[in-house]
């Protein structure tokens, strides 16, 4: 009687352990083999969600068919409170096993905003306001000229504000950078005074190639005790949120008195027009050298240079010409 129960424990004993190995074999395999996903899903993973409110997200989501085998596996590879908040982007057929893989390393979607070189402030907080995924506003004081233009990198739920923080940062590093090798004998005695001239810059040329070049007529003028005679910084006093105008810069404007009209007052305004790029950064300071004085619109997208005031007039003669015909122009 004891042998025979002895033998029925035994093969009931084979029995549950081939059904257990065979329920591991098929986990094992459920959990690799590709899910239901049709098409790339993008979820947002909020923070202080645990493993069983990601599980049923995931499955709501239809990135898993089942979020208990999800749960399961999380438990199973000691990966359960390893999983991070974030935004996560799936591909089509991902297993348990590649998504849970995914939220634990935190391989979240990488977004990214632009802020293009020249803007003032108001146009970067706008910017920075609308980019998607940010959270809070931007609350600190930003004056123009104190921020790097760049694209930036950031992930869902990253401050607005840290963002503008990387930012000033990212300018204070490249000031660094840059006025640590300036060249020699330039007529601006801080690094401040170098972003002023950098932001004029900036706003008078939109062609790469001829930043040092303008930095240089510049840089010249100031060594003379010349008027910079720039149009931007004019445009900056009436418009100082904008930097922009809905009508042509007018003789008036140029004879109306205030501290960033720079037909009037001699040398630099007292501040930054916009915000400059390293590349009008270095531009200052490490100018060309030559001796040119003047530029005026060449009809092209750029300028032509001229070292006297006779070529110079010249040079406008010709724009002025070529205004006209673009006028007459059908």
């Amino acid at each position: 009687m004891i042998t025979r129960l002895a033998a029925a424990f035994l093969f009931l004993l084979v029995v549950i352990g081939a059904a257990a190995g065979g329920a591991y074999l098929w986990f094992a395999r459920e959990v690799l083999v590709p899910g239901p996903l049709s098409q790339e899903t993008t979820l947002v993973i909020l923070p202080g969600a645990g493993l069983s409110a990601i599980s049923r997200q995931l499955e709501g989501a239809g990135v898993v068919m089942h979020g208990r085998l999800f749960e399961l596996q999380a438990r199973r590879s000691g990966q359960a409170r390893a999983l991070k908040p974030g935004e996560y982007k799936f591909d089509p057929g991902v297993s348990i096993v590649a998504a849970l893989d995914k939220i634990v390393r935190h391989d979240v979607v990488a977004r990214f905003v632009t802020v293009p070189e020249g803007l003032v402030t108001a146009n970067i907080k706008r910017i920075v306001g609308e980019a998607p995924g940010l959270a809070g506003d931007v609350t600190a004081e930003v004056a123009d000229g104190d921020l790097l233009p760049e694209t930036y990198r950031y992930e869902w739920g990253d401050s607005r504000a840290a963002i503008v923080g990387r930012m000033r940062a990212a300018r204070d590093q490249a000031l660094a950078e840059l006025w640590e090798k300036r060249a020699p004998d330039l007529p601006v005695s801080t690094p401040q005074e170098a972003v002023i001239l950098a932001s004029i810059v900036e706003k008078e040329t939109g062609v790469a190639s001829e930043r040092p070049r303008v930095a240089a007529v510049f840089i010249n003028r100031l060594k003379r005790g010349m008027k910079l005679q720039s149009d931007p910084t004019v445009i900056y006093g009436i418009a100082p949120e904008t930097a922009d105008l809905d009508r042509p810069i007018t003789r008036a404007d140029l004879d109306a008195p205030n501290a960033f009209n720079t037909y009037i007052v001699t040398g630099l305004p007292p501040s930054p027009i916009c915000h400059p790029g390293r590349a009008a950064l270095a531009a200052v300071l490490n100018p060309l050298e030559t001796d040119e004085l003047y530029f005026v619109a060449d009809g092209t997208g750029g300028h032509a240079f001229a070292a006297t005031l006779a070529e110079h007039n010249k040079n406008v003669a010709r724009w002025r010409k070529l205004e006209r015909e673009a006028k007459k122009a059908p």
